[in-house]
């Protein structure tokens, strides 16, 4: 049987780093063993589901490279779950109540306060038909729980190893609304089961959850899947990161920070495992050093500066053909292999490249200290053509001439040449400024 994972997000908000984790581990996981990869929305919370957010879902994953080959929508689905439920309420195993939320939280205050886990206490199970008929009399809306058995409940995760609950020690989880719509521990079971679902890779918030479930896979009869849950992330101190969702969306990184789509994966494919981070140029050697194995327990941290970093690694690797298309949709136009070559290592992102265009292609105001040293470089400036050897040759007759060396020979023939102190090495930089360009500088002048 071949693997099939999913990635289920609610559309009620643009992706995280969080949830990009869990899509591209459980990508990486049916592209390692030939499996498929479902892109399902959990879509059932209509007041909090758009359409926007659904489809920046689909950019974002798109955007990373992590195509789906199943896509699936709860809202299009009712009619199962009401079949799933009606299976369920006939084996006596969902049953209605009647309390009110604020019955509720009065309820799990006072076994709060003695102590004792916040069960349900299955006051339900005990109404008679009067008691039914009375509640609903008043108005009561009903809601449906999920009766647990008290057996327990195993299984071998495959980030956590042996895992067991007391069934006894869960509470009954509610399935159906007041105002009957399904449940996400009930729905994504129903569609678990039904599109084949073999592992179920998530969070470890959903630990809990997963005893749960188990139970109701085991109730409708269906195959229970074999489960991987991964530590959640926190930022550099060790804090959470949903204070902080909001600068580390998807599009927040991608549009505001430039960062590349590899650098990301890349980085959250390594977070919390024993392989090194390293930048890696394609999906291709991500899937092939891909090993669920290799995850540890251990809660991995996530520091944006790290990404940054790594995002200029990936830039100083890439070659020309990977950001050609790039380079022109930056307006570029005419950017070639040794431009790009010649500035990717001063690169922290693809947007700068377009400083450096600037720089030898548009008009730059030179930095002049010395106009008489400056004269003398321009008067030894060799006629063209030139090549990666004429900086090298020529700052070698200045030195003759003048008797300067290092930073004294150096830095104000950058200045005049760029208006920058730091940058490209001039080698690959001064055959794209050209002659006429780099004469007109050395005499002070902005061109």
């Amino acid at each position: 049987m071949s693997t099939a994972v999913r990635f289920a997000p609610s559309p009620t908000g643009r992706i995280h780093v969080g949830n990009v984790r869990l899509a591209l581990v459980n990508w990486l996981f049916a592209r390692k063993t030939g499996g498929t990869f479902l892109f399902r929305l959990d879509d059932t919370d209509e007041e909090r589901s758009t359409q926007e957010f659904a489809d920046g879902i689909a950019r974002d994953l798109t955007w990373l490279g992590l195509d789906w080959d199943r896509f699936a929508r709860e809202s299009d689905r009712y009619p199962r779950y009401d079949e799933a439920a009606a299976a369920l309420k006939a084996a006596g195993r969902l049953y209605p109540c009647y309390e009110t939320p604020e019955e509720l939280s009065l309820k799990r205050a006072s076994l709060v306060s003695q102590g004792r886990p916040p069960l349900y206490d299955r006051a339900a199970l005990r109404l008679t038909d009067a008691d039914r008929a009375r509640l609903e009399g008043e108005g009561r809306k009903l809601h449906w729980r999920f009766k647990l058995t008290a057996t327990p409940v195993e299984w071998t995760d495959l980030v956590r190893g042996p895992v067991r609950f007391d069934g006894a020690a869960l509470s009954d989880p509610v399935l159906i609304r007041e105002d009957g719509r399904p449940l996400y521990t009930l729905t994504s079971v129903v569609d678990d089961a039904d599109f084949a679902i073999t592992h179920i890779i998530r969070g470890e918030d959903h630990v809990a959850n997963t005893a749960v479930q188990i139970q109701i896979f085991e109730a409708l009869g269906a195959a229970v899947p074999g489960f991987a849950h991964l530590p959640l992330l926190t930022d550099a101190g060790g804090q959470g990161l949903s204070k902080r969702l909001g600068s580390l969306s998807i599009g927040s990184l991608r549009d505001d920070d430039g960062i590349e789509p590899m650098a990301l994966s890349s980085l959250l494919a390594k977070l919390g495992t024993s392989d090194p981070v390293e930048a890696r140029l394609t999906l291709d050697e991500l899937v092939a050093e891909f090993d669920l194995s290799k995850v540890s327990r251990a809660t991995p941290k996530f520091d944006p500066e790290d990404l940054a970093r790594l995002n200029a690694r990936l830039l100083h690797l890439t070659p020309f053909e990977r950001v050609a298309d790039k380079l022109a949709a930056l307006g570029l136009a005419g950017a070639d292999a040794a431009f790009w070559e010649a500035v990717r290592p001063n690169l922290a992102r693809l947007a700068d490249a377009a400083d450096w265009w600037a720089v030898t292609h548009a008009p730059v105001t030179p930095l002049v200290e010395d106009a008489a040293f400056l004269a003398q470089a321009a008067a030894l400036l060799p006629e063209e053509p030139w090549d990666l050897g004429t900086w090298g040759a020529w700052t070698a007759a200045v030195k003759g001439a003048t008797g300067r060396k290092g930073k004294e020979l150096f830095l104000p023939l950058r200045r005049a040449l760029t208006g920058r102190d730091h940058g490209p090495e001039l080698k690959n930089l001064l055959p794209l400024i050209g002659r006429a360009r780099a004469l007109r500088r050395l005499n002070g002048e902005t061109a």
